[in-house]
């Protein structure tokens, strides 16, 4: 995973223009895995100390809300037993992590989820490579929460190849997934799986 805070020249940024995301209360019993957690860590701030939060960072999840349980650790390599969690959550994680290595956090999150349970992935639907010369894409988003409303920006390498809604729908029926919703607004998606 990339860190969140490298220094880019603007001269290589292609910005999106900004995109609203709502993120609406959700159920689950028991906790709450959030791979990616540091950060502005929203699933937290949702759900407090329902969630462990995992993040490579320690950085990255010190600078993040009090509640959740935060743990230093690779959405690629988790360390927790089978089926630990009822449900699994990524907000906009996968962008930070490498295309190759996407195949591989998909098993791990299948690992450590019960039967019937659930996971909400907030992405990015990256389109092929718009400008040759910028090679870092900045979506800017504004996050309403509850009653709060959370101005950011996420920043990544574009990906070799597209990392749209069908690209993710594949990873997730290579995993094993059942697909129960799937959304997309602009350049924001949103899926929400089950594990059989």
């Amino acid at each position: 995973m990339d860190d969140h805070h490298a220094v880019v020249s603007e001269s290589r940024i292609f910005f999106f223009e900004e995109q609203e995301v709502v993120v609406d209360d959700f159920d689950s019993p028991g906790y709450i895995l959030d791979v990616g957690g540091g950060g502005e860590g929203i699933i937290g701030r949702l759900k407090g100390e329902q969630v462990v939060a995992i993040d490579p960072s320690k950085r990255e999840l010190e600078e993040s809300a009090a509640g959740p349980l935060k743990v230093v650790m690779d959405g690629r390599d988790l360390k927790f037993l089978d089926e630990s969690f009822e449900t699994v959550t990524l907000f906009f994680t996968l962008m930070y992590i490498q295309g190759c290595e996407h195949e591989k956090v998909f098993g791990e999150v299948f690992r450590v989820l019960a039967p019937g349970g659930q996971v909400l992935i907030w992405e990015v639907n990256f389109p092929r490579r718009l400008d040759e010369d910028r090679d870092v894409a900045v979506f800017l988003l504004s996050v309403k929460l509850l009653d709060q409303e959370i101005n950011t920006g996420y920043g990544a390498l574009w990906p070799e190849e597209e990392q749209d809604l069908s690209y993710y729908l594949r990873l997730a029926g290579k995993a094993g997934f059942d697909v129960v919703e799937q959304r997309e607004n602009g350049r924001v998606l949103f899926l929400k799986l089950q594990k059989p």
